[in-house]
């Protein structure tokens, strides 16, 4: 069988470094996770190949050749792509668990985005989190239980970004009261498939700076 590849995000400024989009680090621990070999092919978003550009026409990353030549450019489908492929272990969340904490994300970038303290960002993002925290709580340690599954590689990367971006820009850390996602991201963020494939803070800080600054 020809090798699995996966076009992901260069580092900015770094176009032979893994760089820092959530949403490739996903596709990645879902192989390693499944402990499927695969070959990444870093892709200078500032600077799009046309080789990239020819299997990515809108130039978004991920993109997953899965061996057949077929590309395809959407996370949520590529992870899906790659359950039915390779089976075990079985990385599927339970679909009353599969989007919990879906909104954490983006009440992170509308709160890290914002300059007015009292536009209630802050307390949506608290919101969600405190969401997690209860249903780690009753559902721990990670979203189905006992075993990781493809709802904690969703939103295991966004978690390390919003810990990592908060803290830089705004100051700002997960209050210590929500044990149970202090618990789940230090027992995430030390599992080897993220060890493997997360980007340095650095990177991460780098990646949010304009959007901030915007």
């Amino acid at each position: 069988m020809a090798a699995v590849e996966v076009c992901v995000k260069a580092a900015t400024g770094k176009p032979d470094t893994l760089g820092d989009c959530p949403f490739s680090q996903r596709v990645l621990l879902t192989l390693e996770e499944k402990k499927v070999p695969y070959e990444v092919k870093l892709v200078d978003l500032d600077n799009k190949p046309e080789w990239f550009l020819k299997i990515s026409p809108e130039g978004k990353v991920p993109v997953f050749n899965g061996g057949d030549g077929k590309c395809i450019a959407d996370s949520d489908v590529i992870t899906q792509t790659i359950e039915e492929k390779f089976p075990t272990p079985s990385l599927v969340t339970p679909v009353e668990y599969a989007s919990v904490g879906s909104k954490i994300f983006p009440a992170f970038i509308t709160f890290l985005k914002s300059k007015d303290a009292s536009d209630g960002s802050e307390k949506a993002l608290l919101d969600e989190l405190q969401a997690l925290d209860e249903h780690l709580k009753a559902h721990g340690p990670y979203i189905n239980g006992e075993n990781v599954s493809a709802a904690d590689l969703s939103m295991g990367p966004k978690l390390f970004h919003l810990q990592v971006a908060l803290e830089h820009f705004k100051g700002w850390k997960i209050p210590e009261n929500l044990t149970n996602v202090h618990a789940y991201t230090k027992v995430f963020f030390s599992r080897e498939s993220f060890v493997k494939t997360k980007p340095s803070e650095e990177h991460v800080i780098a990646g949010w700076a304009p959007k901030v600054n915007a």
